[in-house]
């Protein structure tokens, strides 16, 4: 009598994946990659805006308040220099540091922008050390951040776009 052997045979497609099956997943990432992207870098820009909206409003609040109690505003200071008379009113820190669209905070004290002459203002500028890329989506989250949703104008409100397109804080005219 002849024995009759049986081997088993392994199932080989069972325990892998196959390559359409792997490249089905690449492409449903990709996609999604490609969705969510996007949405994070307008998050990420709306909340430098609202990050700047909050120092212009802080350090509006505390050149107001020096006005007042002088009677005058203080004197006119470069970019990234801190404002003469402020070291008790205002954190030297967040006055100096690069701000979170770039370039540093300025104080504007009788300066002339596309014709008009503000009194006090608070402006962005690009200097050596920050350099400020112009990014048109981030001033309109700036504006909408300080102005309201509801007003698009660029030399209207309180925020306004200096001589060479640099956000501007007017405090007054």
């Amino acid at each position: 009598m002849t024995e009759v052997r049986t081997t088993s045979t392994v199932c080989r497609g069972a325990a892998a994946f196959t390559l359409v099956e792997i490249m089905v997943v690449v492409v449903i990432i990709s996609v999604l990659a490609m969705v969510s992207v996007p949405a994070l870098q307008r998050a990420q820009r709306k909340t430098k805006a609202a990050t700047v909206a909050n120092d212009f409003r802080t350090f509006a609040a505390a050149f107001d308040t020096y006005a007042q109690e002088t009677g005058s505003w203080p004197a006119e200071s470069a970019a990234g220099v801190f404002p003469p008379g402020m070291d008790q009113r205002i954190n030297r820190t967040a006055w100096l540091r690069k701000t979170p669209i770039g370039g540093q905070y300025n104080w504007e004290s009788n300066q002339l922008h596309f014709g008009i002459q503000y009194r006090a203002a608070i402006a962005v500028s690009a200097t050596a050390s920050a350099p400020e890329p112009l990014d048109v989506n981030t001033l309109f989250d700036l504006e909408y951040a300080i102005d309201g949703a509801n007003q698009v104008n660029w030399f209207g409100g309180s925020f306004r776009l200096g001589t060479g397109l640099i956000p501007l804080y007017a405090i007054q005219q």
